[in-house]
């Protein structure tokens, strides 16, 4: 799984010919930055095992700590619900990437790894043996040798059932911040995004973080309820298809769900001229994939510390006028996005998923795309701001060159001159761009000339 692949067939974007931008090659918006990548897992069967959730941390001794989990219809050992398996995995490189070892096996997905006072985490969601069935459990575990070995998984709550992608972890006063995802309507048989509440969670960097004690959970607010309050959104096409099961656009293939929010983001302004920043410093802002249907938005909330640290409560946020405001520009917003924070530039820096063809009738798609229109899952962007709300492209870091095979959900990492990019990825193996059979690690060089 050491080995290096050079994919080559990419196309650059809107079809003319491009191959991957090497360190020395030129740099323009036809040329992926970071097309060659290494193989961190590969599939022993593409068409039954799966590559999910890329979470990616670096160390201060400079190793790089990977995640992922593997989904498969498979009835195995460690199954989370009948005919489906699901296992985590935990890799470690100490040559800035190019080769990977295993290093744990855990039962939770949607994990991300994280660094805090001197322990590292690995935080995600598990089917804890004592939970009622259905659940899946916020649960962490700890190395205490950089990533060496870990301790048993630790379940933070009980009966639940929680969701989330890898995204970022914010730090600040000493304490780490991030999200998970709780789902408050489990009843519901279909994709919930319509009933996920973003749960802010926080806990002084120095605590036991595997202990329920050592964290502050925020309220809880799914999309479904907001709306209730705020009313729904006008003059903005949302939903851009009809919901339902069966009937979406009257095309029963390519259904519409309901429309909500998932996948959230932690950002903290510190520009005191934005108009969102908070003196105290008590206000965070959440970033999430808007599930509209469209493209090219995200759904914001804020959430506002108490100043004892000891609360903290989500709600909305609101435009200067003191409009209600939920959407927000956000290139690559309709699929799962990565923000991160640069102290050196004072930029926000988006890995996210391009969309080229959203507007293309859902009949007219190719057999090889997943769901609707929005949803293509092969080219990843970068973009930078000063604002996190206007965007400068910076480039395309990895096109697969195939709507089938993926090159999403990617998480990324600051290593001193470098980013680097984990991505769930496919090759023509793959079942689909949403099924991937690769987990694949790109570096784009020099990233900060990407400035302009």
């Amino acid at each position: 799984m050491n080995r290096r692949f050079f994919f080559k067939g990419a196309a650059a974007a809107f079809g003319a010919a491009a191959a991957g931008a090497t360190e020395s090659g030129p740099r323009n918006a036809g040329s992926p930055l970071a097309n060659d990548f290494v193989t961190v897992w590969e599939s022993p069967d593409a068409r039954n095992f799966f590559a999910y959730s890329p979470g990616l941390t670096r160390l201060a001794t400079g190793r790089l700590i990977a995640t992922m989990d593997i989904g498969g219809a498979q009835k195995l050992p460690g199954a989370r619900r009948d005919g489906w398996l699901w296992c985590g995995r935990i890799f470690s490189s100490d040559d800035r990437g190019h080769t990977w070892k295993q290093s744990a096996e855990t039962p939770m997905v949607h994990a991300r790894p994280f660094v805090a006072g001197k322990s590292l985490y690995v935080l995600g969601h598990a089917r804890v043996p004592s939970s009622k069935p259905g659940s899946s459990d916020l649960t962490i575990t700890r190395s205490d040798d950089n990533g060496a070995t870990w301790s048993k998984s630790f379940p933070l709550t009980a009966d639940q059932q929680w969701h989330q992608a890898p995204t970022n972890v914010n730090y600040s006063s000493g304490r780490v911040y991030l999200v998970m995802e709780r789902n408050t309507n489990t009843g519901f048989k279909e994709w919930p995004v319509a009933f996920l509440a973003p749960v802010v969670l926080s806990a002084p960097v120095d605590a036991d973080l595997t202990k329920r004690d050592s964290w502050t959970f925020s309220n809880e607010i799914c999309e479904t309820e907001l709306l209730k309050t705020i009313g729904q959104p006008h003059l903005v096409g949302i939903p851009f298809f009809k919901t339902g099961r069966t009937t979406s656009a009257g095309f029963p293939s390519r259904p519409m769900r309901p429309i909500g929010w998932l996948e959230t983001n932690v950002v903290r302004f510190t520009d005191p001229a934005h108009v969102w920043f908070d003196p105290a410093g008590r206000t965070l802002h959440l970033w999430m994939r808007s599930h509209t249907g469209s493209t090219g938005y995200a759904a914001i909330l804020k959430a506002v510390e108490s100043e004892d640290r000891k609360q903290i409560v989500v709600g909305p946020e609101a435009a200067p006028s003191g409009e209600s405001l939920l959407y927000i520009p956000c290139p690559g917003g309709q699929m799962k996005f990565h923000i991160l924070y640069d102290e050196r530039t004072r930029l926000f820096w988006l890995l996210s998923t391009q969309a080229t063809d959203s507007m293309t009738r859902p009949e007219r798609l190719g057999k090889d795309r997943v769901s609707l229109p929005n949803n293509e899952r092969h080219r990843l962007q970068l973009h930078f701001s000063r604002n996190c709300v206007d965007w400068c492209f910076a480039g395309m870091v990895a096109v697969s060159g195939a709507q089938g095979q993926g090159r999403h959900y990617a998480s990324m990492v600051i290593d001193d001159d470098d980013l680097h990019v984990l991505s769930r990825s496919g090759d023509s193996r793959a079942k689909s761009a949403h099924d991937g059979n690769l987990l694949t690690f790109h570096t784009v060089r020099r990233f900060r000339d990407l400035v302009y």
